[in-house]
C-alpha cells in the first residue's frame, strides 16, 4: 500500500532510487544535488539496498565510474548539478554514444560565472544535444514517479540511452511536500532485473567499447542515435501508461491544462507550471481564455504531438529558464518555433526569457505575459519576439 511522506525532491529523488535498487552508484558531492546522493547513502548504511556506493573525486570521475560498470552490465545510476554536470560533458557524450541506459537525476542549477547556485535550466540545456533523454519535473512527487519510469525507458531494448530526470534547484530540491510512495516491491517488478544486452564482461560474447571509429563509419553510428531516439517517443508514452496502473496518474509527454477552447497559451518546463497553472485559473474566471502546455519531455522533442495540441491557439508565448547567448531566443522557444512551422501553423509567439540565476517568477510575471499575449491575439502580430522577464532596468 502506498504511504504519502513529507519529503524534499532530493529525498524523493533517493527514494526512487532506493527502490530501484541500482547495482552501482557514483558520488560526488555539489550544491544543490549533495542532500539527494547523502539521503542514498544513508539508504546504503542501513542496509536497504545492495548497491555498490562508489565514492569519487569529481564528477568527471563519476560519470566515468557509472559509465564503466553500466559497460560491464551493471544497473548504474548517479547524480549531479550545473557546474558537475559540465565537468562530466565529454563523458556524458561517450555514455550515450555507447548506449548505455544509465538514469541520471539532474538538480538543475546556474552555470557560472559569476558563481550562482540557485535554479535555472542552463546546465540541461547545454547537454540537449548529447544524445540523452531530458525529463523535466514540476515538483518532488514527478522527480519521485519519472526517475523509476526513467530506467524502464533507458533499458527498453529498442531505446538503450541514457536519461536525465531534472528537478528544479532549491524550489523542488529542498522544498518540503507531500509525496506518495509506493511499497518497494510495487517498484521493483515495475522495473524488472536487468538484463544487460552486450556486458563488456561476457567472456562468451567478447565486444569492444569506445574503439576509434573516423569517417568510415562514424556517421552510420551517429543516425542509430537518431533512430532510437525517435523510437523512444512511444516508448515514453506506453511506459507512462502502464505506470498509471500503480500512480493511478498517467504521464505522456506534455501535460496540457484548460487547453479545449483556449485562443492563446504559455509553454513551461519545472516548477513554473505551478505558478503559471494558478494564472491560467484566475484568468479563467475574468473570462478569458487562457490555456498551459507543460512540456515534460524536452528530448525527444515531440514536435508533432505538440503542434497539434495548438492548432486553435491565436497566440502562444514561451517561457524559457535558459539563455542562448547568439541565438534568436531561448532552447525551448526555437523547438516551438520549428514545430509550428513544420506544421504549416502561423502563430504568433513570443519568447519570455525568466529566472535566471533563481531569480522568482512571480504571479504578476506570468499575468504580464499572459497581458501580452492578449494584445497578440488583437493584432495578430508580434511587437517584440525576445523578451526578457523581471528583468531590472
Amino acid at each position: 500500500m502506498a504511504k504519502t511522506l513529507a519529503l524534499t525532491g532530493n529525498e524523493a529523488a533517493a527514494y526512487a532510487m532506493m527502490q530501484i535498487n541500482p547495482d552501482v552508484v557514483a558520488a560526488y558531492p555539489i550544491t544543490p544535488q549533495t542532500a539527494l546522493m547523502q539521503k542514498f547513502a544513508d539508504f546504503v548504511s542501513d542496509g536497504d539496498v545492495d548497491t555498490e556506493l562508489i565514492l569519487v573525486e569529481s564528477e568527471h570521475s563519476a560519470m566515468s565510474a557509472t559509465l564503466g560498470a553500466s559497460a560491464g552490465g551493471a544497473r548504474a545510476m548517479t547524480a549531479t548539478a550545473a557546474n558537475g554536470l559540465a565537468l562530466m560533458w565529454e563523458i556524458v557524450y561517450i555514455a550515450a554514444s555507447n548506449r548505455l541506459p544509465i538514469v541520471m537525476p539532474v538538480v538543475n542549477r546556474a552555470l557560472s560565472a559569476p558563481i550562482n547556485i540557485l535554479c535555472d535550466h542552463s546546465d540541461t540545456m547545454g547537454a540537449r544535444d548529447s544524445s540523452w533523454i531530458q525529463i523535466y519535473s514540476e515538483n518532488a512527487q514527478e522527480a519521485y514517479h519519472n526517475t523509476i519510469q526513467a530506467i524502464r525507458i533507458a533499458e527498453h531494448p529498442d531505446v538503450l540511452l541514457p536519461v536525465m530526470v531534472t528537478l528544479d534547484g532549491f524550489i523542488i530540491s529542498h522544498g518540503m511536500e507531500d509525496v506518495v510512495i509506493l511499497e518497494k516491491p510495487e517498484v521493483q517488478k515495475f522495473v524488472g532485473e536487468y538484463s544487460p544486452h552486450y556486458p563488456l564482461l561476457d567472456a562468451d560474447k567478447p565486444v569492444s567499447y569506445g574503439p576509434i571509429d573516423f569517417h568510415d563509419y562514424y556517421f552510420e553510428h551517429k543516425k542509430p542515435q537518431v533512430d532510437a531516439m525517435e523510437t523512444a517517443v512511444g516508448v515514453i508514452q506506453q511506459i507512462g501508461q502502464e505506470f498509471s496502473s500503480l500512480c493511478g496518474r498517467e504521464y505522456g509527454l506534455f501535460e496540457t491544462y484548460r487547453m479545449d477552447d483556449a485562443e492563446m497559451a504559455v509553454v513551461v518546463l519545472g516548477s513554473t507550471a505551478g505558478t503559471a497553472r494558478y494564472v491560467v485559473d484566475s484568468l479563467r474566471q475574468q473570462g478569458v481564455r487562457a490555456g498551459l502546455l507543460k512540456l515534460r519531455v524536452f528530448r525527444p522533442f515531440p514536435a508533432a504531438e505538440i503542434a497539434e495540441a495548438f492548432g486553435q491557439v491565436k497566440a502562444l508565448a514561451v517561457l524559457d529558464r535558459a539563455i542562448s547567448f547568439g541565438a534568436h531566443g531561448g532552447p525551448l522557444f526555437m523547438e516551438i518555433c520549428s514545430a509550428l512551422y513544420n506544421a504549416h501553423l502561423h502563430i504568433p509567439v513570443l519568447n519570455f526569457i525568466y529566472g535566471l540565476g533563481g531569480r522568482a517568477a512571480e504571479i504578476e510575471n506570468i499575468e504580464e505575459v499572459f497581458t501580452r499575449l492578449q494584445k497578440a491575439v488583437q493584432t495578430g502580430k508580434v511587437d517584440q519576439a525576445i523578451n526578457y522577464l523581471n528583468l531590472r532596468e
